[in-house]
């Protein structure tokens, strides 16, 4: 078995790519290793999955963006599924630089699925976001709440992702997944990312800028439970059974979120860290961003339903960890 993983430099790409290969089998990985953060930490990924697995990843560099460049790369290569976790990542990001959002997320979205028309792959799973909840205020989200009402472009993009999704399924009978990823953290994270923005500035002794005047909460999902989903669901594909799927669709596309169904304190988060790193913070409170919201709590009853899906790692068990991992890479 042959699984295409865009994105394999990635956080979510690496640890989907290192559990597949973990289990015998062989990941083509593509990505375009951009600067959006410090492409060091991205060929740092690759060279662990490399050392620790082999022959049996191939990694070919692309910008799946870019259709003709997209095809010339994959010319000669053989793959059963596809996980599409490759994206331009970042709610913020998307306020001042929204093209990027556009061709990578809008474009290569749509040069994925046409691969996995030409292919006749047997299931494609992609990541959508949380963020396409928007402005919604029922809590917790489930995937039957309508998200006409994004707050950023990149939310706005994901969104478009899951409805281009349902075209190709509807027409051409895909079987797709399409996974609402909520607030992952743990090794091998995202320097953008707010638990590692805070361990770092709380080990250099910098203020940490804490939004919304702490009254935040978030789903936080360890990288574990993550990949323990997309598995499932890889391994899973939905039927083409003209009954309705999570999500609504009749086609052979689904709809989860994955998350750890625990909307935790923001500030509890910053009192775990402290308490991993062995010292305070010094928290500076500011207004809320644009494009932000003040919650996500994740209903995980579909995926919990359909395929037994139950979040292991607790907050208090994740960040330890990450902490540990954080210590150790910023030591080499």
């Amino acid at each position: 078995m042959t699984t295409l993983v865009t994105g394999a430099a990635g956080f979510i790409g690496y640890h989907v790519a290192d559990r597949l290969l973990s289990r015998g089998e062989r990941v083509i990985g593509i990505d375009n290793i951009n600067e959006y953060y410090d492409p060091a930490l991205k060929h740092a990924r690759l060279d662990s999955l490399a050392g620790r697995h082999g022959d049996s990843f191939d990694f070919r560099r692309v910008d799946f963006g870019d259709d003709s460049a997209l095809d010339a790369v994959l010319e000669d290569a053989s793959f059963d599924r596809i996980v599409h976790l490759g994206a331009q990542a970042g709610v913020r990001y998307s306020l001042t630089n929204p093209r990027a959002y556009v061709r990578s997320n809008l474009t290569g979205h749509v040069n994925i699925l046409e691969v996995a028309r030409a292919r006749g792959v047997a299931h494609l799973v992609y990541a959508s976001s949380s963020s396409v909840y928007g402005a919604n205020t029922k809590l917790p989200f489930s995937v039957d709440d309508r998200v006409d009402h994004p707050v950023s472009l990149y939310a706005a993009t994901k969104k478009a992702d899951e409805l281009m999704s349902e075209t190709y399924a509807h027409l051409y009978r895909i079987p797709q997944t399409g996974l609402r990823f909520f607030t992952v953290y743990g090794p091998w994270g995202r320097p953008d990312m707010a638990m590692w923005l805070f361990a770092d500035a709380i080990m250099a002794g910098r203020p940490i800028a804490v939004f919304n005047h702490g009254k935040m909460q978030r789903d936080f999902t360890y990288i574990d439970d993550i990949v323990d989903g997309v598995v499932a669901c890889l391994d899973h594909p939905p039927a083409d059974d003209g009954a309705e799927k999570s999500g609504g669709s009749v086609a052979p596309h689904r709809i989860y979120n994955i998350g750890n169904n625990q909307p935790e304190q923001l500030g509890h988060m910053i009192d775990l860290i402290e308490r991993a790193i062995g010292r305070e913070a010094v928290r500076e409170y500011q207004p809320m961003q644009p494009g932000d919201v003040p919650a996500t709590y994740a209903d995980i009853d579909a995926i919990q339903r359909d395929l037994g899906f139950a979040p292991r790692t607790s907050l208090a068990e994740g960040i330890p960890r990450f902490v540990e991992w954080f210590r150790g890479y910023n030591a080499r």
